[in-house]
């Protein structure tokens, strides 16, 4: 055989192959590796913090309640009662590690419907009548779904989103929901299921800043422990039974610019009341005493350890002043800032 034969041969061979997949339109297998490269949900999150990936505030992953695959439609159950508090949303993926291949027509488009579903405590009995409301129905095409560490990945941030901005009307609809069930399917095909939801603090948040971890805290192992009612009985007691003369606080500070040497050249105001922070921090310290993360754990160390860690109080928000005074032969107003505390806390 000639060398330029070989060439020619692969081509034709190549222009069959291409008629023939024109004349019919094959289902596409959809899988994942058969071995267990698809990372658990803690193996997961460990990877993101290990590896950083792009910048989100807040990164949650939630394991599905439950699954149900019927060719096209498919359904997910997530348990969405973490919405408590304004966030906003970056981006949102379900990552689907299947058990076993799927095939889906490439012309026809899945048809995802995501739930809230409670969870249930790990020894309750699973009843056959479940709360459930529906968060959205969407459908995703094949051209949509791309894969990643093992794992079959499906944009959903658009149907989530609004939840996201609007936690308030999740509660709102399932009081409205009271006394409807749905009947649980039986075990899915999966197994395993993460939502992944990538978020960043709302600009109020931002803007008053305190302790986030104080907010998980309460939100978590307090709650899953039944200790917040108790921890916070605890401290309303703690503060209305220790003098509050005693704890952070502003006072006044009479700042009198001739005793410093400063009245030569500022004009006005030649004194103006400065307020100062005084007084010790509560262990653990709470949301009114706006709180730092640093502070917060440091507020619990001192609780474990009085005599080893010191107390914090310091001013958390100023206001400025405005002064008129005398620069090089020209009179000024400027307004400096940081010069009167306006409230103080522990940070």
């Amino acid at each position: 055989m000639h060398a330029y034969s070989l060439p020619l041969l692969l081509l034709h061979a190549w222009w069959g192959l291409l008629q023939a997949g024109a004349a019919t339109v094959a289902p596409v297998p959809l899988r994942t590796w058969e071995h267990p490269s698809s990372p658990s949900p803690l193996a997961y999150m460990l990877s993101l913090y290990r590896e950083p990936r792009p910048r989100a505030d807040i990164i949650r992953s939630l394991q599905a309640q439950d699954v149900k695959m019927d060719g096209q439609n498919w359904t997910f159950a997530f348990d969405f009662s973490f919405l408590g508090q304004e966030e906003d949303l970056a981006w949102a993926e379900l990552r689907l590690q299947l058990s076993k291949p799927v095939t889906l027509p490439p012309d026809i488009p899945l048809s995802i419907e995501i739930f809230h579903q409670p969870r249930l405590d790990e020894d309750q009995v699973p009843p056959d009548c479940l709360e459930r409301l529906q968060m959205d129905l969407f459908t995703v095409t094949l051209s949509q779904i791309t894969f990643s560490s093992g794992s079959m990945v499906l944009d959903v941030t658009r149907p989530l989103s609004k939840w996201l901005k609007h936690p308030g009307e999740l509660r709102e609809q399932m009081s409205s929901l009271a006394g409807e069930c749905w009947r649980r399917p039986p075990s899915p095909p999966v197994t395993n299921v993460l939502l992944m939801l990538y978020s960043n603090l709302s600009p109020e948040q931002r803007r008053l800043g305190g302790s986030t971890l104080l907010w998980e805290a309460e939100s978590s192992w307090r709650v899953q422990e039944g200790q917040l009612s108790r921890e916070k009985g605890r401290r309303h007691r703690r503060y209305h039974l220790q003098d509050r003369s005693q704890l952070c606080r502003k006072v006044k500070f009479q700042v009198d610019f001739n005793l410093i040497g400063w009245g030569s050249w500022i004009i006005y105001p030649k004194q103006y009341n400065a307020y100062r922070c005084e007084g010790e921090c509560p262990n653990p310290v709470g949301e009114e005493f706006h709180p730092t993360n640093h502070a917060y754990i440091q507020s619990l160390l001192k609780r474990y350890q009085p005599h080893r860690v010191p107390s914090t109080c310091c001013p958390v928000k100023t206001k400025p002043l405005s002064m008129l005074y005398v620069d090089n032969g020209r009179v000024l107003l400027d307004h400096h800032k940081d010069m009167i505390v306006e409230e103080c806390g522990c940070l």
